[in-house]
């Protein structure tokens, strides 16, 4: 079997597969700051876990302790996948393609293998990330932004005297309340991001619009309309990890 994770900096994703078949077996989160992060993993009685997979944008440290406690649980040996020059056809538009998110590249690269045409990919999660991909497979740049709870975080923490409770609300007329008006204010400003980002896919002439991440329904509801792929990292470190050790 093959265990596949995709680590955030706090959380993690996690995906058991078949390792011929690749049919996902089983699949779960975990937290980095837990002494064992999958320690909701059971494995079916009977096998065992042939290889590990890791897409991840945690600190050194964090990145550390995790291949640490995943080489303390399984014999297999541990890869870590970084953002790449090219693969396949897709071109990372980065100078230096080791900077860029390893989570922004497998994204792309599992949204490219089933597309092969111009796509945009919006990573609604911590942070949010847009990446822009054109029809021969070129990546022409992206944006990162705040996430939902980020801003939440930033209001709450960093700004005097405005007390509110989240309402995740998708209402965005002018707000009559402190409440009303952050929640209903970032409607408003989610809503105009995905008018840019709409806008955007024209001007660039892409067809296909991708949404990933914990927020990505509430985006589509707020109107960018787009397909749902919540497993998009997990697919595309998958493949990343089967063309290099199986073919």
């Amino acid at each position: 079997m093959i265990l596949l994770i995709d680590s955030g900096n706090t959380r993690l994703k996690w995906r058991l597969e078949r390792q011929k078949s690749a049919e996902v077996l089983v699949q779960g989160v975990g937290l980095l700051t837990d002494a064992d992060p999958l320690q909701t993993l059971c494995l079916p009685k009977g096998s065992r876990v042939m290889s590990v997979a890791v897409s991840t944008v945690a600190s050194e440290q964090r990145q550390h302790n995790l291949v640490a406690a995943l080489k303390s649980r399984f014999t297999a040996p541990v890869t870590c996948y970084w953002s790449e020059r090219e693969r396949d056809g897709l071109v990372n538009g980065y100078q230096q393609p080791a900077k860029m998110g390893a989570d922004r590249w497998h994204g792309m690269y599992a949204a490219w293998q089933r597309r092969r045409q111009g796509f945009a990919v919006v990573d609604a999660g911590s942070a949010v990330t847009v990446d822009y991909v054109a029809a021969d497979g070129h990546h022409l740049g992206g944006y990162i932004l705040p996430g939902l709870q980020m801003m939440l975080r930033s209001l709450s923490s960093d700004a005097a005297r405005i007390d509110f409770e989240s309402e995740l609300s998708l209402e965005s007329r002018p707000g009559l309340s402190t409440n009303e008006c952050v929640n209903h204010g970032l409607a408003w400003l989610s809503a105009a991001f995905s008018d840019r980002v709409l806008a955007d896919i024209q001007s660039y002439g892409l067809r296909d619009l991708v949404l990933t991440g914990g927020d990505a329904l509430r985006l589509q509801r707020l109107g960018l309309q787009g397909e749902i792929e919540p497993e998009l990292v997990l697919d595309g470190l998958a493949k990343v990890h089967r063309e290099r050790f199986y073919g």
